[in-house]
């Protein structure tokens, strides 16, 4: 399986260390191994995504464990899911390949599998090549996916947003959507920091046209952080933008905060 050209949506084959396509559109491989497949026109921004600061946040979090949880969870809820035979996979938003890295690793015991990770994030798409060598990593939009029509059989989506229709259309006919949201009181301890009320995430379904919903269930459990764990979490989250001075300073004191997390998996059949 190859990728699309973002810009004439052809196939792009690979010849030496550049991807190109038969209008003559080229994207050379970086000395990493990935490849930036989003153009200029396409970013909306200078430099879209996470910044260095946080996604060195958010792996230093990570690599301390806190969320390993989740991330077993992820790898084997496809595991049993997904067919033991030769399978193409699409981490979305990925980050610094954290969980998709996981994934690939417990499905590839079983059989060859394909697997990709895509961010927006050059930074952390970067990281994440030179950590993970035996992953395809790419600069993309979400939004815009640089794959053929049904060429997937399962596609994970942690938090990121992507249109549903790019979904439906990049996913084969049985293949799987796995996605992980927030639950009612995920971070419920930062929200009674930041906000003078603080209020549950929205409970409400997700819809998304062309698929079918599996299964659905939560995983909940109690952090214990220290200062610096504790301003890297609020750091890779959104409420990163709302927290005053005081609240950074109360976090960066702790020695053993008490924070919640509170996910919710949900299980996707495309039709």
């Amino acid at each position: 399986m190859s990728y699309l050209c973002p810009l004439c949506q052809q196939p792009l084959v690979l010849n030496a260390r550049s991807w190109h396509c038969e209008r003559q559109h080229q994207f050379d491989c970086a000395k990493e191994g990935y490849v930036n497949l989003l153009p200029v026109q396409h970013k909306g921004s200078k430099q879209p995504g996470d910044s260095v600061e946080m996604m060195q946040a958010r792996r230093e979090f990570l690599d301390a464990g806190h969320y390993q949880p989740l991330q077993q969870r992820v790898a084997q809820q496809l595991v049993v899911v997904l067919p033991a035979q030769p399978l193409n996979l699409l981490d979305i938003g990925c980050g610094e390949g954290y969980y998709t890295a996981a994934i690939h690793q417990q499905l590839s015991q079983r059989a060859p599998v394909h697997t990709y990770g895509l961010d927006v994030a050059k930074v952390a798409i970067r990281y994440a090549a030179r950590r993970y060598p035996g992953i395809d990593f790419c600069v993309a939009s979400s939004h815009r996916l640089p794959f053929a029509d049904a060429s997937l059989d399962a596609v994970v989506r942690i938090y990121a947003p992507c249109k549903a229709s790019e979904l439906a259309r990049v996913v084969k006919s049985g293949g799987y959507l796995l996605t992980v949201a927030p639950g009612p009181r995920h971070l419920w301890q930062f929200k009674e920091l930041i906000y003078t009320q603080a209020r549950p995430h929205d409970e409400s379904a997700e819809q998304l046209a062309g698929f079918s919903c599996v299964e659905q269930n939560s995983l909940s459990y109690t952090m214990t952080l220290n200062g610096t764990e504790a301003t890297a979490l609020l750091q890779m989250t959104p409420f990163a933008w709302r927290a005053r001075p005081d609240v950074w300073q109360q976090l960066a004191a702790e020695s053993a905060f008490s924070c919640e997390t509170d996910f919710l998996l949900t299980l996707w059949r495309r039709d």
